[in-house]
Protein backbone atom coordinates (compact mmCIF):
# COMPACT_ATOMS: atom_id res chain seq x y z
CA UNK A 1 0.00 0.00 0.00
CA UNK A 2 1.52 3.33 -1.53
CA UNK A 3 1.47 5.98 1.92
CA UNK A 4 0.60 9.64 0.93
CA UNK A 5 2.81 11.97 0.83
CA UNK A 6 2.66 14.96 2.85
CA UNK A 7 1.57 18.62 2.07
CA UNK A 8 4.76 20.36 3.82
CA UNK A 9 7.19 17.60 2.28
CA UNK A 10 5.52 18.21 -1.65
CA UNK A 11 6.40 21.38 -1.63
CA UNK A 12 9.74 20.77 -0.43
CA UNK A 13 10.26 18.30 -3.06
CA UNK A 14 8.63 20.63 -5.81
CA UNK A 15 11.22 23.65 -4.80
CA UNK A 16 13.97 21.04 -5.19
CA UNK A 17 12.66 20.26 -8.66
CA UNK A 18 12.10 23.83 -9.83
CA UNK A 19 15.53 24.55 -8.84
CA UNK A 20 17.49 22.23 -10.37
CA UNK A 21 15.84 21.86 -13.41
CA UNK A 22 18.23 23.19 -16.27
CA UNK A 23 15.41 25.05 -18.40
CA UNK A 24 11.55 24.65 -16.93
CA UNK A 25 9.34 21.76 -16.21
CA UNK A 26 5.62 21.52 -17.71
CA UNK A 27 3.01 20.46 -15.68
CA UNK A 28 3.09 16.79 -17.27
CA UNK A 29 6.45 16.60 -15.89
CA UNK A 30 5.67 17.73 -12.44
CA UNK A 31 2.97 14.95 -12.08
CA UNK A 32 5.17 11.83 -13.66
CA UNK A 33 8.56 13.38 -11.44
CA UNK A 34 7.53 14.94 -8.40
CA UNK A 35 6.75 12.49 -5.10
CA UNK A 36 2.95 13.60 -3.95
CA UNK A 37 1.45 14.47 -7.38
CA UNK A 38 0.42 10.93 -8.37
CA UNK A 39 -1.71 11.21 -5.42
CA UNK A 40 -4.46 13.06 -6.83
CA UNK A 41 -6.62 10.54 -8.13
CA UNK A 42 -7.65 12.72 -11.20
CA UNK A 43 -6.47 15.27 -13.69
CA UNK A 44 -8.45 17.64 -12.30
CA UNK A 45 -7.58 16.99 -8.62
CA UNK A 46 -3.85 17.41 -9.77
CA UNK A 47 -4.89 21.22 -11.34
CA UNK A 48 -6.01 22.15 -8.08
CA UNK A 49 -3.11 20.71 -6.18
CA UNK A 50 -0.74 22.24 -7.94
CA UNK A 51 -2.52 25.48 -8.08
CA UNK A 52 -2.58 25.89 -4.27
CA UNK A 53 1.04 24.79 -3.90
CA UNK A 54 1.98 27.51 -6.72
CA UNK A 55 0.06 29.88 -4.69
CA UNK A 56 1.26 29.04 -1.56
CA UNK A 57 4.95 29.16 -2.53
CA UNK A 58 4.70 32.48 -4.33
CA UNK A 59 3.46 33.88 -0.64
CA UNK A 60 6.22 32.30 1.16
CA UNK A 61 8.26 34.94 -0.91
CA UNK A 62 9.42 31.94 -3.76
CA UNK A 63 10.29 33.32 -6.97
CA UNK A 64 8.62 30.67 -9.11
CA UNK A 65 8.38 31.80 -12.69
CA UNK A 66 5.90 31.11 -15.70
CA UNK A 67 7.93 30.14 -18.82
CA UNK A 68 6.66 29.91 -22.21
CA UNK A 69 8.42 27.88 -25.34
CA UNK A 70 9.54 29.74 -27.80
CA UNK A 71 7.85 27.63 -30.71
CA UNK A 72 4.89 26.96 -29.01
CA UNK A 73 3.26 29.96 -26.55
CA UNK A 74 0.69 27.60 -25.23
CA UNK A 75 3.46 25.08 -24.14
CA UNK A 76 3.73 26.53 -20.11
CA UNK A 77 6.37 25.26 -17.71
CA UNK A 78 8.20 26.46 -14.38
CA UNK A 79 10.98 26.81 -12.55
CA UNK A 80 12.42 29.18 -10.25
CA UNK A 81 15.06 32.61 -10.43
CA UNK A 82 17.74 31.24 -9.16
CA UNK A 83 19.37 35.04 -9.01
CA UNK A 84 16.20 35.99 -6.75
CA UNK A 85 16.24 33.13 -4.69
CA UNK A 86 19.61 33.02 -3.72
CA UNK A 87 20.68 34.20 -0.34
CA UNK A 88 23.17 36.90 0.23
CA UNK A 89 27.24 35.71 1.22
CA UNK A 90 26.72 34.85 5.47
CA UNK A 91 29.03 36.96 7.10
CA UNK A 92 29.29 36.06 10.89
CA UNK A 93 31.60 37.41 13.42
CA UNK A 94 33.27 35.61 15.67
CA UNK A 95 30.48 37.12 18.38
CA UNK A 96 27.46 35.69 16.45
CA UNK A 97 29.39 32.37 15.63
CA UNK A 98 29.93 32.25 19.19
CA UNK A 99 26.28 32.36 20.37
CA UNK A 100 25.13 30.05 17.35
CA UNK A 101 27.52 27.56 19.10
CA UNK A 102 25.98 28.18 22.15
CA UNK A 103 22.68 27.42 21.33
CA UNK A 104 23.67 24.12 19.27
CA UNK A 105 24.88 22.99 22.89
CA UNK A 106 21.00 23.19 23.94
CA UNK A 107 20.12 20.30 21.13
CA UNK A 108 22.04 17.44 22.40
CA UNK A 109 19.56 14.48 22.42
CA UNK A 110 20.48 11.62 20.10
CA UNK A 111 17.35 12.46 17.41
CA UNK A 112 18.53 16.53 17.51
CA UNK A 113 22.59 16.05 17.99
CA UNK A 114 23.46 15.12 14.14
CA UNK A 115 21.38 18.33 12.37
CA UNK A 116 22.36 20.94 15.42
CA UNK A 117 26.28 19.90 14.41
CA UNK A 118 25.82 19.61 10.73
CA UNK A 119 24.07 23.00 10.70
CA UNK A 120 26.75 25.00 12.61
CA UNK A 121 29.50 23.15 10.72
CA UNK A 122 28.10 25.06 7.39
CA UNK A 123 27.49 28.24 8.83
CA UNK A 124 31.08 27.45 10.29
CA UNK A 125 32.22 27.12 6.80
CA UNK A 126 30.48 29.81 5.11
CA UNK A 127 32.25 32.00 7.96
CA UNK A 128 36.18 31.44 7.70
CA UNK A 129 37.12 34.81 9.26
CA UNK A 130 34.64 33.79 12.44
CA UNK A 131 36.80 30.88 14.11
CA UNK A 132 36.84 32.26 17.42
CA UNK A 133 33.85 31.74 20.31
CA UNK A 134 35.94 32.95 23.71
CA UNK A 135 33.15 35.51 24.14
CA UNK A 136 30.57 32.62 25.11
CA UNK A 137 33.17 30.57 26.77
CA UNK A 138 32.32 29.18 29.81
CA UNK A 139 27.99 30.31 28.95
CA UNK A 140 27.41 26.92 28.17
CA UNK A 141 23.25 25.84 29.01
CA UNK A 142 22.93 22.90 31.81
CA UNK A 143 19.82 21.04 30.38
CA UNK A 144 19.74 17.37 30.66
CA UNK A 145 18.69 15.26 27.79
CA UNK A 146 14.69 15.47 26.96
CA UNK A 147 15.26 11.88 26.12
CA UNK A 148 13.01 9.60 23.48
CA UNK A 149 10.36 12.36 24.05
CA UNK A 150 11.86 15.26 22.98
CA UNK A 151 11.97 14.45 19.07
CA UNK A 152 7.89 12.77 18.60
CA UNK A 153 7.25 16.14 20.58
CA UNK A 154 8.91 18.55 18.15
CA UNK A 155 7.82 16.83 15.55
CA UNK A 156 4.15 17.37 16.80
CA UNK A 157 4.57 20.86 17.57
CA UNK A 158 5.17 21.65 14.12
CA UNK A 159 2.72 19.69 12.93
CA UNK A 160 0.05 20.90 15.16
CA UNK A 161 -0.69 16.98 16.05
CA UNK A 162 -2.03 16.11 19.63
CA UNK A 163 -0.02 13.35 21.89
CA UNK A 164 -0.68 10.39 24.10
CA UNK A 165 1.95 9.55 26.39
CA UNK A 166 2.06 7.71 29.85
CA UNK A 167 3.07 10.45 33.01
CA UNK A 168 4.00 10.49 36.60
CA UNK A 169 2.96 13.10 38.17
CA UNK A 170 4.91 15.11 40.40
CA UNK A 171 2.61 15.75 43.52
CA UNK A 172 1.17 11.90 44.08
CA UNK A 173 3.45 10.03 41.48
CA UNK A 174 0.42 8.54 40.49
CA UNK A 175 0.76 7.68 36.20
CA UNK A 176 -1.95 8.07 34.06
CA UNK A 177 -2.65 8.75 30.62
CA UNK A 178 -2.41 12.10 29.11
CA UNK A 179 -3.77 13.64 26.21
CA UNK A 180 -2.55 16.84 24.97
CA UNK A 181 -2.34 19.42 22.44
CA UNK A 182 1.62 20.64 22.43
CA UNK A 183 2.02 24.34 22.28
CA UNK A 184 5.47 25.34 23.33
CA UNK A 185 8.73 23.24 24.44
CA UNK A 186 10.97 25.20 27.11
CA UNK A 187 14.16 24.53 28.69
CA UNK A 188 13.53 25.82 32.50
CA UNK A 189 15.27 24.83 35.51
CA UNK A 190 17.47 22.34 33.96
CA UNK A 191 15.10 20.37 32.02
CA UNK A 192 12.52 20.13 29.86
CA UNK A 193 8.94 21.34 29.57
CA UNK A 194 6.05 20.87 27.35
CA UNK A 195 2.94 23.29 27.92
CA UNK A 196 -0.08 22.65 25.88
CA UNK A 197 -3.84 21.88 26.30
CA UNK A 198 -4.87 18.68 28.56
CA UNK A 199 -7.90 17.68 26.20
CA UNK A 200 -9.29 15.55 29.34
CA UNK A 201 -9.46 18.09 31.44
CA UNK A 202 -9.42 20.59 29.48
CA UNK A 203 -7.15 23.17 30.72
CA UNK A 204 -3.51 24.12 29.89
CA UNK A 205 -0.96 22.29 31.63
CA UNK A 206 2.59 21.52 32.23
CA UNK A 207 4.73 18.52 32.21
CA UNK A 208 8.10 17.56 32.42
CA UNK A 209 9.75 15.25 29.98
CA UNK A 210 11.85 13.95 32.33
CA UNK A 211 8.36 11.95 34.36
CA UNK A 212 7.28 11.04 30.32
CA UNK A 213 7.31 7.33 30.57
CA UNK A 214 7.25 4.83 27.64
CA UNK A 215 6.46 6.28 24.06
CA UNK A 216 4.79 9.49 22.94
CA UNK A 217 2.66 9.09 20.16
CA UNK A 218 1.10 10.90 17.55
CA UNK A 219 -2.80 11.17 17.18
CA UNK A 220 -4.89 12.30 15.22
CA UNK A 221 -4.38 14.51 11.86
CA UNK A 222 -2.35 17.31 11.51
CA UNK A 223 -3.22 20.66 11.85
CA UNK A 224 -5.85 19.45 14.12
CA UNK A 225 -6.17 22.60 16.49
CA UNK A 226 -5.09 26.36 16.19
CA UNK A 227 -2.23 28.03 17.71
CA UNK A 228 -3.13 29.28 21.36
CA UNK A 229 -3.37 33.32 21.38
CA UNK A 230 -0.33 34.80 22.81
CA UNK A 231 -1.82 35.86 25.79
CA UNK A 232 -3.22 32.74 26.60
CA UNK A 233 0.26 30.96 25.84
CA UNK A 234 2.09 33.93 28.34
CA UNK A 235 -0.54 32.80 30.94
CA UNK A 236 0.55 29.20 30.80
CA UNK A 237 4.03 29.43 31.13
CA UNK A 238 3.40 32.43 33.93
CA UNK A 239 1.74 30.05 35.75
CA UNK A 240 4.18 27.36 35.84
CA UNK A 241 6.68 29.34 36.07
CA UNK A 242 5.14 31.21 39.55
CA UNK A 243 3.20 28.35 41.05
CA UNK A 244 6.21 27.74 43.82
CA UNK A 245 4.51 25.47 46.39
CA UNK A 246 7.03 25.98 49.19
CA UNK A 247 10.55 26.71 49.90
CA UNK A 248 13.80 24.72 50.68
CA UNK A 249 17.21 24.97 52.09
CA UNK A 250 19.71 23.83 50.92
CA UNK A 251 23.46 23.77 51.72
CA UNK A 252 25.59 24.70 48.58
CA UNK A 253 29.41 23.79 48.27
CA UNK A 254 31.45 26.84 47.61
CA UNK A 255 31.60 27.97 44.22
CA UNK A 256 28.82 25.37 42.78
CA UNK A 257 25.38 24.89 41.79
CA UNK A 258 25.42 28.62 40.66
CA UNK A 259 21.83 28.13 39.16
CA UNK A 260 20.52 27.64 42.49
CA UNK A 261 22.18 30.53 43.49
CA UNK A 262 20.80 32.60 41.41
CA UNK A 263 17.20 32.02 42.44
CA UNK A 264 17.76 31.80 45.98
CA UNK A 265 15.29 33.92 48.06
CA UNK A 266 17.12 37.42 50.26
CA UNK A 267 18.02 35.75 53.41
CA UNK A 268 16.41 37.29 56.52
CA UNK A 269 18.69 36.48 58.76
CA UNK A 270 22.18 34.54 59.49
CA UNK A 271 21.77 30.94 59.22
CA UNK A 272 23.29 28.76 61.44
CA UNK A 273 26.30 26.99 60.51
CA UNK A 274 24.91 23.49 60.03
CA UNK A 275 27.39 22.39 57.12
CA UNK A 276 30.34 23.66 58.04
CA UNK A 277 32.20 24.64 55.15
CA UNK A 278 29.15 25.58 52.65
CA UNK A 279 26.68 28.43 51.98
CA UNK A 280 22.48 27.79 53.07
CA UNK A 281 20.35 29.00 50.46
CA UNK A 282 16.41 29.21 50.31
CA UNK A 283 14.70 28.23 47.12
CA UNK A 284 11.09 28.18 46.10
CA UNK A 285 10.08 25.23 44.33
CA UNK A 286 7.47 23.93 42.64
CA UNK A 287 6.77 20.48 43.26
CA UNK A 288 9.13 18.05 45.70
CA UNK A 289 9.82 15.66 42.62
CA UNK A 290 10.96 18.72 40.28
CA UNK A 291 13.71 20.02 42.90
CA UNK A 292 15.02 16.62 43.53
CA UNK A 293 15.56 15.78 39.87
CA UNK A 294 17.81 19.03 39.68
CA UNK A 295 19.27 18.71 42.97
CA UNK A 296 20.20 15.14 41.97
CA UNK A 297 21.92 16.43 38.87
CA UNK A 298 24.25 18.61 41.13
CA UNK A 299 25.75 15.53 43.02
CA UNK A 300 27.61 16.10 46.66
CA UNK A 301 27.75 19.88 45.81
CA UNK A 302 24.49 20.39 47.48
CA UNK A 303 22.93 18.84 50.55
CA UNK A 304 18.89 19.73 50.82
CA UNK A 305 18.47 20.40 54.65
CA UNK A 306 14.51 21.01 54.59
CA UNK A 307 11.70 19.97 54.23
CA UNK A 308 11.59 16.14 54.43
CA UNK A 309 10.01 15.74 51.63
CA UNK A 310 12.69 17.16 49.24
CA UNK A 311 15.30 15.12 50.97
CA UNK A 312 13.34 12.14 50.88
CA UNK A 313 12.16 12.60 46.84
CA UNK A 314 16.27 12.83 46.42
CA UNK A 315 16.85 9.88 48.13
CA UNK A 316 14.81 7.63 46.71
CA UNK A 317 15.86 9.30 42.92
CA UNK A 318 19.32 8.13 44.19
CA UNK A 319 18.30 4.86 45.44
CA UNK A 320 16.81 4.38 42.19
CA UNK A 321 20.13 5.30 40.39
CA UNK A 322 22.23 2.98 42.75
CA UNK A 323 19.91 0.13 41.68
CA UNK A 324 20.59 0.38 37.57
CA UNK A 325 24.24 -0.83 38.01
CA UNK A 326 23.04 -4.10 39.77
CA UNK A 327 22.86 -7.31 37.98
CA UNK A 328 20.20 -9.58 39.40
CA UNK A 329 21.29 -13.09 41.11
CA UNK A 330 19.69 -16.31 39.97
Amino acid sequence: MSTSIPPDERLLDLVIALVNTPTRLTKEQVRATVAGYADAPTPDAFERMFERDKDTLRELGVPLLTVTDAGHGDDIGYRIDLEAYALPPVDLTSAELGVLSLAAQLWQDASLRVDSARALTKLRAAAPSAQSSDLVAGLAPRVRAGGAALGPLVDALHQRRAVRFTYRAATTGQVRDRHVEPWRLVARRGGWVLIGHDRDRGAARSFRLSRIEGTVRMVGPAEAFDPPAPVRLAEAERSWSLGAAGVARLALAPERAEALRARALPAEAAEPDVAAGRDVVQVAYRTSWELAEEVVGYGDAVLVLDPPEVRDAVLSLLRTAAGLGQVPRG
